[in-house]
């Protein structure tokens, strides 16, 4: 089945943002459950597809037309037009529509229902762009990209590579990081932590343990200083969402990416 291009059926222009056209579609996953992405496409062909998975309960809300009710600070969120800028389709994910109510995708990350919907997300958007494509999680959402990734290792959805964003790395009350197989990874790996990220769950310290049960998987990490922090050490406008670091760390995933990524 194909997704539903709602802005186009509807009638409805999606928002520009920095000169990227937007568009809106929903891509059935499981069945009777479709998952709405917000697409920014690049000026040309893309080189590599972004599926941009965001933090905290991941309900974005995304409408019809292109607004974001929720999550509009969240890194990947409000960076999205800088990856279409440097040649990706970048794809905003939203919670299920089974799951767009409270508590969304809290407790659900780590679930084979989750790893099923990114994997035809994956699916839809290699058959429609006809490129690699990655996952890239920031926060709770690097549990969603590595759990995904993991799941779909060695199926035709497995993801092409992986990017963790602010990962979360230590958490007595949910799934992190470094509780998943990661062994079972063959993909690269790209892990992108601020040096000075305050947030309890995400110690940079404990980017060790991810970086060991990676084994033999190709994986790079980089450590980012400066830029600014502000507000609640773990919410976006922080380390922890590299405030100020926007262009140094979409650069850096950009071309990661499409080193590894080219068809």
């Amino acid at each position: 089945m194909r997704p539903r291009a709602l802005a186009l059926a509807l009638g409805l222009a999606a928002p520009m943002l920095a000169g990227a056209a937007e568009r809106v579609v929903e891509v059935p996953t499981r069945p009777g459950v479709t998952v709405r992405l917000l697409l920014v496409d690049p000026e040309g062909p893309p080189r590599a597809a972004v599926v941009l998975l965001a933090g905290g309960h991941g309900g974005l809300r995304i409408g019809t037309d292109g607004r974001i009710e929720w999550g509009k600070r969240n890194f990947l969120v409000r960076t999205r037009a800088r990856f279409a800028a440097r040649g990706l389709l970048a794809a905003v994910v939203d919670a299920p529509s089974d799951r767009l109510h409270d508590p969304y995708l809290q407790g659900f990350r780590d679930r084979k229902d989750h790893a099923a919907d990114l994997g035809a997300v994956i699916e839809w958007l290699r058959r429609e762009a006809k490129v690699p494509v990655w996952l890239v999680g920031t926060s709770r959402g690097t549990v969603s990209a590595a759990f995904g990734a993991v799941s779909l290792a060695g199926s035709p959805a497995s993801p092409d590579g992986v990017v963790l964003t602010s990962s979360i790395l230590d958490d007595r009350h949910d799934t992190t990081v470094p509780d998943l197989d990661l062994g079972r990874l063959r993909v690269p790996v790209l892990l992108v932590h601020h040096a000075e990220d305050e947030c309890r769950v995400c110690p940079p310290a404990l980017l060790s343990h991810v970086e060991r049960k990676l084994g033999a998987t190709r994986h790079e990490t980089l450590l980012v200083t400066g830029g600014a922090s502000e507000g609640d050490r773990c919410e976006a406008l922080a380390h922890h969402g590299f405030n100020g670091n926007e262009d140094e760390v979409v650069s850096a995933i950009a071309r990661f990416v499409l080193a590894r990524g080219e068809p």
